[in-house]
This record gives structure tokens, C-alpha cells and sequence, in this order.
């Protein structure tokens, strides 16, 4: 993998996410399922039963211990779920038998961000391919994401065409910033990069919608967001020609922020509430859902930043699908073409749209399922689109589709990072 490829898939500061955007698969062939449904391993993991996997997984370690795939696999089953511990051992196992191993290398690299290990990233980062990563993470020094506050309760100055509130950057004045959890990092915009005195300890030129852009990568002393301060945190800015899709702003929040905190996107309060992740803010929201009728859903973690749980389109039953939260789109959901053909979803081939996808031009077309569903939240005949170019996620899972910005409109969304769980219900959050 090159240095670029998963950053010309992610979202520019500014960008968020464009229609089509979604990392998405076609629905599972008979043979997948019939696999699956066998108990192979691998047919598990592709079919989104990733428990069933998992232990699948071990049984083939059982068997045989020096089975590379087997123990990289098992790792990724854990790291999907933040279960670091039984992560580290499975993918150590796995860069043992095949220490040069990208896949490997990567994965225990995402493990050891997650738990702010950076230091220890920095060697799987630069064997992964990713020497951007490596010198970026390297560069920084203690204790990073120093969280400071319990809680913060953001308004949002607009709804659309994105979500925005507003922060501070090394204690500087209010600066509007979108949010979206299908980007990774904090991004700022050139202009706030020098306010801030931002020195780069890394930069990409990558390509970038019809151009190309330049990626700038250093460290970030303070980021306060109400009543809550992260502090010695990796930030990225960009700069390009080109005018973001997402419209003007100063910066972009993504997941890495998110899963640092115990988020909440009340999209019906119109604001973002932020707290510290402790078990008893979390069992707050548990509360909170349960009052509200709202069950608890999985959550997934893939790709560096990719957020998954189990929804569905149409009459496709319960599967993985992809959440973008925040960021600009005007469709509840984006699938694949096939998907929706599969799904006998009525599709306008009359009204193409050029949009974006993973920041390229794609052509995409409108449609409208019957009903998407996330949980208890539902959607009826909502306008939505099928994306001709649409890719499986890296990992190798199918993913039904996205739910987008406009889905989640009636509704506040919780994401439990350290139970991993979701939470959605109808009206204001609590």
C-alpha cells in the first residue's frame, strides 16, 4: 500500500462527505452464504458474523498455530470491537509468522493509536508502507489526547449543507468546524494551521477531487470544544486550489476525536454533546436510551476510522452497514448499484448526479427504497443513491450501504466506544 492510497480515500478538511461516498459491497452470493452458514471462517467474517468468525478463527489456530491469516484475522475480530488485549496477542502472533506482512503491520499500527500508544505505531506504520504515518506519529512527545472537562454541550450554528460548531485552537478565537465520523483526524484549514503557529513534521501531495492537494502533519498543543480540552493531539491541514464540496469552514472533526469521548450527535437538539467516557457517563446513556425506547445496536470500528453496525435497506434483512455521521449529503443512504438492483430497489437512471466519491468524481444515480432502517429508526421512501463505483471496505466485510447526514434528522445518536455500542432514538437527547 502506498503512502497516499488510504489518504486520497479519506476526506479532506472541508470535504466531509459527498454523496456516494460510502464504502459498500453487493449482497452475499448463495456460496458466500452457504459458507457462512457452514461455519467457514472466512465466509463468517465476509457475511458480518463476526463473533461466529472469530471463534471460527481460533478453531483453525487450534489446528494449526502457524496459520498467518488465521491469527491476523482473530486480531482484526478483536480490534474491530476495542478488545486491545486479545488485538495485540492474535496480531503479534501473526507479524511473528510473517513479520513483513502489510496487513498485519497496519492493523497492530491502528491498535496501538487507538490506545494512544503512538510510539509503539511508528515501526508497524513505516512496515505497513505508511512512512507518512510513521514520522507523523513519531513526532509526538508524552501524554497524548490529555483530556480536561466532563462534558460540553455544542450548538450547531447550521444544520446543512453540514453540521458546524464552533472551537478553539491554542486558545485562539472561535473557529466553525464541520464534523463527520467517516473522516479520521482533527483537519484545519491553512489559515488556522498559521494562526496557530503549526509546524509540519510530515506532508503528502495526494490527489484531490479534480487536482491534487497538499497535506500538511504535525502536532496540536490544545483543542477546546465547550467545556472539554484535548490536548498534544496529531492534526492534519490541507491545502488546495479547489473549493470544498463541504462549503466554508476552519476545520474538520473526525472519529479520531470522536473515540477518544462519549458522543453524542443530537441531531434533533441540533447540537453535539461531548463527555469524558466514564462508566458512569456511559451507563447514563444507556439509561437514557432505554427511556427513550432505543436498544443498544453494535458498533464496529474498521479501516483506521470506519463505523459500522447493523441496519438495513429495503427487504435486505439485518446486515452491516456503514454510519456517516455529519458531513454534507443530501441522501439518507448510499449503496452500491448491484445492491440496489439485487434489492429491486427503484433506481432513476434518468437523473445521473456527478458528485464525489472518497474525494473523485463519480456519477451516481437517485433511489428510493421502501424503508432504511437503523434500529428502532426508520426511514420510508427516502431519497437515496446507487453508486455504480461503489468498493467493499479494506478489511474485506461486505457493507450494505451508508447511512448519511439526512437519515439522522429526527433522531440523537450515541456511540459507546468502550462498551461499543449505539444508540438512536427519536426527538432531543436527554
Amino acid at each position: 500500500m502506498a503512502d497516499g492510497e488510504w489518504n486520497r480515500r479519506s476526506l479532506l478538511r472541508g470535504a466531509a462527505v459527498v454523496a456516494g461516498a460510502a464504502a459498500t459491497a453487493p449482497l452475499l452470493g448463495g456460496a458466500v452464504a452457504a459458507q457462512a452458514d457452514s461455519g467457514d471462517a472466512d465466509a463468517l467474517f465476509k457475511a458480518g458474523k463476526f463473533e461466529q468468525a472469530g471463534r471460527a478463527y481460533e478453531e483453525v489456530l487450534r489446528k494449526d498455530p502457524s496459520d498467518v491469516h488465521a491469527a491476523r484475522q482473530r486480531g482484526l475480530v478483536a480490534l474491530m470491537v476495542n478488545q486491545f488485549a486479545d488485538a495485540e496477542k492474535y496480531l503479534t502472533m501473526a507479524l511473528e509468522l510473517a513479520p513483513g506482512d502489510k496487513d498485519t503491520n497496519r492493523f497492530l499500527g491502528d491498535c496501538y493509536i487507538r490506545q494512544d500508544k503512538f510510539a509503539l505505531s511508528v515501526p508497524r506504520w513505516q512496515a505497513a508502507g505508511k512512512g507518512v504515518f510513521a514520522k507523523w506519529f513519531g513526532a509526538l512527545r508524552g501524554e497524548a489526547y490529555q483530556l480536561h472537562g466532563d462534558i460540553a454541550r455544542l450548538p450547531w450554528s447550521q444544520m446543512d449543507p453540514a453540521p458546524q460548531v464552533e472551537g478553539s485552537v491554542n486558545g485562539g478565537p472561535p473557529k466553525r468546524f464541520m464534523f463527520y465520523t467517516g473522516a479520521p483526524w482533527l483537519g484545519l484549514s491553512m489559515d488556522v494551521a498559521r494562526e496557530a503557529g503549526l509546524t509540519a513534521v510530515a506532508k503528502q501531495r495526494i490527489d484531490y477531487l479534480n487536482g491534487t492537494a497538499w497535506q500538511y502533519f504535525g502536532v496540536l498543543e490544545s483543542f477546546r470544544l465547550g467545556g472539554i480540552e484535548l490536548r498534544n493531539i496529531p492534526v492534519e491541514w490541507s491545502e488546495t486550489d479547489q473549493a470544498s464540496p463541504g462549503g466554508p469552514g476552519d476545520g474538520l472533526i473526525g472519529g479520531w476525536i470522536f473515540y477518544h469521548l462519549l458522543t453524542t450527535f443530537d441531531y434533533a437538539g441540533r447540537s453535539l454533546i461531548l463527555r469524558r467516557p466514564t462508566d458512569e457517563a456511559a451507563g447514563q446513556a444507556r439509561r437514557d436510551a432505554a427511556r427513550a425506547g432505543a436498544k443498544p445496536l453494535p458498533l464496529w470500528l474498521a479501516d483506521e476510522h470506519g463505523l459500522y453496525s447493523r441496519g438495513s435497506i429495503g427487504r435486505s434483512g439485518p446486515r452491516v452497514v456503514g454510519l456517516s455521521i455529519g458531513g454534507t449529503s443530501e441522501s439518507a443512504v448510499a449503496m452500491s448499484e448491484e445492491a440496489a438492483k439485487q434489492l429491486r430497489i427503484r433506481t432513476d437512471y434518468d437523473r445521473p448526479l456527478e458528485t464525489f466519491a472518497h474525494s473523485h468524481p463519480v456519477v451516481t444515480y437517485p433511489c428510493y427504497p421502501d424503508e432504511i432502517r437503523l434500529g428502532g429508526a426508520v426511514a420510508r421512501e427516502v431519497y437515496c443513491l446507487a453508486n455504480p463505483t461503489s468498493r467493499p471496505p479494506r478489511s474485506g466485510f461486505d457493507s450494505l450501504g451508508a447511512f448519511f447526514h439526512p437519515f439522522f434528522k429526527p433522531y440523537n445518536v450515541t456511540l459507546d466506544f468502550t462498551g461499543m455500542n449505539l444508540y438512536i432514538a427519536r426527538g432531543k437527547a436527554a
